[in-house]
Parts: C-alpha cells; structure tokens; sequence
C-alpha cells in the first residue's frame, strides 16, 4: 500500500471539511485544537494549495461584523480531497491494524 499524497495538515482540514464547509477561522482553531499552529499567510498559502492541488474549492461570503463588511473565505472538501482523506484513514487504520508504528518498526 503506496504511502498518503497529503500531509499530517491537509489530512487534519480535510478531516474538519467531511462533515461541511467551515470558514478559514474555523479551520485554524480546529488545527491549534490539534496543536497545530498557523500565521494568517501561512495558513491562506496552505489553503491555496491545497483549492490547486483540487483538494478543496474555496469561495468568499460576505459578513457584517460590528456595522462592517468583511468577507470571509470558506472551504468545501471536494471529491478528490474525500478521497485523499479516505485514503490515508485507511493506510493509516491498517497499518495500526498490524502493529505498526510510525517508525517504521512493530508497535
């Protein structure tokens, strides 16, 4: 079973996309929930790849927050990125299955 295409990072906003779109801000609390932590640019460069590498379509919403307009950017997993994410769970879930590490050695 060939290795994952994606990283620990996509596999995780893939993971909080299943189930829905979220905005930006809701993905960057949902990695610093996992400790993972993000800059604005760097977590918006990810995302960018990611809408490239056609992981996930990305879209701006209009809100009004205290009388102002801001837009807000909001992310949808797409077909290929449920795939890549179903993909690695599975690598992942098999070889735990197996007993075997990260190392690459038995659990």
């Amino acid at each position: 079973m060939p290795l994952p295409d994606i990283s620990h990072l996509q596999y995780l906003l893939l993971a909080a996309l299943i189930d829905g779109e979220r905005s930006g801000r809701q993905l960057r609390a949902a990695l610093e929930q996992q400790g993972e932590r993000k800059s604005g640019p760097a977590f918006y460069q990810l995302m960018a790849r990611m809408e490239d590498a056609k992981l996930v379509t990305g879209r701006y919403e209009q809100k009004i927050v205290e009388g102002q307009i801001i837009k807000e950017r909001v992310y949808t997993a797409s077909g290929a990125g449920v795939t890549a994410f179903e993909t690695a769970r599975d690598f992942y879930a098999a070889l735990a299955a197996r007993g075997v590490g990260l190392e690459g050695g038995l659990a």
